[in-house]
């Protein structure tokens, strides 16, 4: 049987990290595990030759910091550990996932295809090739209550 006892989430703010952030809050509730919710802000660009068309690096982390403290963590009495952190999303995520470490990383994913993909990259992706541990990717809502037990919205009949 896996062991869960950490639980990463590294979340965009977008509709897709919400629904993975109510799977991972799921799965850390059934598991009496630690949740660490994760914002990585990107590093942004070097401009030479222009002067505060940039904002800065300060000023883009506490943004981070107030979306991140004010996401509603489903599942009652359940506390999740918030870190904001700057860099490389794919390296950062992998470096806290081998520090805390986690168990299971849960990542909502975008969907993305053909060029977009091409041009973008995948974080999820990624993510799930160079992981320490395995990663579980949502793309969809989980159409089950948080208040059922993780497995069930998961379609899963006995332990995960």
């Amino acid at each position: 049987m896996l062991q869960v006892r950490a639980i990463l989430h590294s979340t965009d703010f977008s509709e897709r990290s919400g629904y993975a952030l109510q799977l991972a809050s799921a799965l850390a509730r059934d598991y009496h595990a630690r949740l660490i919710l994760l914002h990585v802000v990107p590093r942004p660009p070097v401009v030479f030759g222009s002067e505060g068309l940039l904002p800065e690096s300060q000023d883009l982390r506490a943004e981070a910091r107030e979306q991140l403290d004010g996401l509603l963590v489903p599942g009652e009495g359940l506390l999740a550990e918030r870190r904001v952190m700057e860099g490389d999303p794919v390296a950062v995520i992998l470096h806290v996932a081998r520090e805390t470490p986690a168990d299971l990383v849960v990542l909502g994913t975008h969907g993305r295809t053909g060029l977009g993909r091409l041009l973008m990259g995948s974080v999820a992706e990624q993510v799930v090739r160079l992981a320490p541990c395995p990663v579980l990717t949502v793309s969809a809502y989980v159409p089950a209550s948080v208040h059922e037990p993780a497995a069930l919205a998961l379609g899963v009949a006995g332990p995960i």
